[in-house]
């Protein structure tokens, strides 16, 4: 957002300030008592009368579902994670197809994570684009019609480190956003307590240029049914800020801006030329900035304690306490299991697909003071939580 809109965005997002309010409270759980889901809190959650405040805190958000052990977004992978006891599902990385529909993937670029290479009926469809800068070769959704799409199935995205997770290729297709939603309700009226999810919206600048603008979409959709409210169990994200901005204007749902590294620039600044970085985001004047029209922000854990040149973690920095003084919930991502994904000082061994001590990374972030995290292994998550609110 440029200076000359803070003016305007003032006056759109004074509306707002109760769903801001209502985030703050769960904030306050981090960094005194932990936010228990009671009898009474699960009655008002499945009523949706208290918002996010009926989540524990930290809560556990099952990064794309369970997907440290099943294909990522997958109604499998979504299934699991609810199973596992996940407070929140990230249900939906979404992107539209060339028929406008919302579906779930984790990049417009499906052959890594769906079985489109082996479909010779679309072997033209392959091409070479330029996403967010970068030159990516493969398959995109938005050359396909959902009909298309739904001929196709999902397969692991990293077989090198979750080689178990390919048994299960081929077995669930590509979810479209209106699924999950009839999921969502579904699952809640079975279990008895609201479902969460955390979708987020993939690459909007690119889209909006293809004519296939994701807020107005992803907007219809939840007003459909009827889950545009502050106390909706939608969270919704993204990596650019003026996609949240716009999304304020359309919906009352809690919004999350998703920061990358330090020295990186969301791809919406780098085409209208704003010359931040994410490091100025997360100064005090950035935070209050999105603080004005969202309720919180999802950093890289590096952002929250950064690693020494051996991958190290070293001391955390101020960006909770930073980030809670204006009112903003944390939910950094992410956490694995996996040797590859952990600081160097929690691994064991060097296999690619072993385990290091991942819960000992857990309660290195915890004790920040964060309000969630998304990890690909919720129930690991859930127990490291128990460990941390018991120690």
């Amino acid at each position: 957002m440029g200076p000359q809109e803070s003016n305007e965005q003032a006056q759109e997002n004074a509306p707002s300030t109760g769903r801001r309010a209502l985030l703050g409270a769960a904030v306050l759980g981090a960094s005194g008592a932990v936010l228990g889901l009671s009898g009474t809190a699960r009655a008002d959650a499945r009523h949706g009368g208290r918002g996010m405040k009926s989540l524990p805190v930290p809560t556990i958000v099952a990064h794309r579902g369970a997907s440290g052990y099943r294909p990522e977004h997958t109604l499998g992978s979504y299934q699991l994670a609810l199973d596992m006891g996940a407070d929140i599902v990230e249900a939906g990385d979404l992107v539209p197809t060339k028929d406008g529909h919302l579906v779930c993937r984790h990049e417009p670029e499906i052959g890594g994570t769906t079985d489109v290479a082996d479909h010779p009926e679309f072997a033209d469809r392959k091409a070479t684009k330029v996403l967010d800068g970068v030159s990516t070769t493969g398959w995109f959704t938005e050359d396909f019609t959902l009909a298309e799409l739904k001929t196709l199935r999902a397969t692991e995205r990293i077989p090198a480190n979750r080689p178990h997770n390919t048994l299960y290729n081929g077995r669930w297709e590509i979810p479209t956003f209106e699924e999950v939603l009839q999921w969502q309700e579904e699952q809640t009226r079975r279990r008895g307590r609201q479902v969460w999810i955390y979708p987020e919206l993939k690459h909007p600048t690119y889209f909006r240029k293809l004519g296939l603008g994701l807020e107005e979409r992803v907007a219809k959709v939840l007003r459909k049914y009827g889950r545009n409210k502050w106390n909706s169990p939608v969270i919704l994200q993204s990596f650019e800020p003026t996609s949240i901005q716009r999304l304020n204007k359309l919906v009352d749902n809690p919004l999350v801006v998703l920061l990358s590294g330090a020295s990186t620039r969301p791809w919406d600044f780098v085409e209208t030329g704003d010359p931040r970085t994410v490091a100025d985001l997360i100064k005090p004047a950035g935070l209050r900035e999105i603080a004005s029209y969202a309720q919180g922000i999802g950093p890289t854990l590096d952002l929250i304690i950064p690693k020494d040149a051996a991958g190290n973690l070293t001391e955390p920095t101020t960006l909770v306490t930073d980030a809670h003084k204006v009112g903003l919930v944390l939910h950094p991502w992410t956490l694995r299991n996996e040797n590859p994904f952990l600081p160097a000082d929690f691994r064991k061994g060097t296999d690619a697909d072993a385990y290091g001590d991942v819960f000992g990374a857990y309660r290195a972030y915890f004790a920040t003071g964060i309000d969630g995290i998304f990890t690909d292994h919720p129930d690991t998550g859930l127990l490291a939580r128990e460990d941390f609110v018991n120690g």
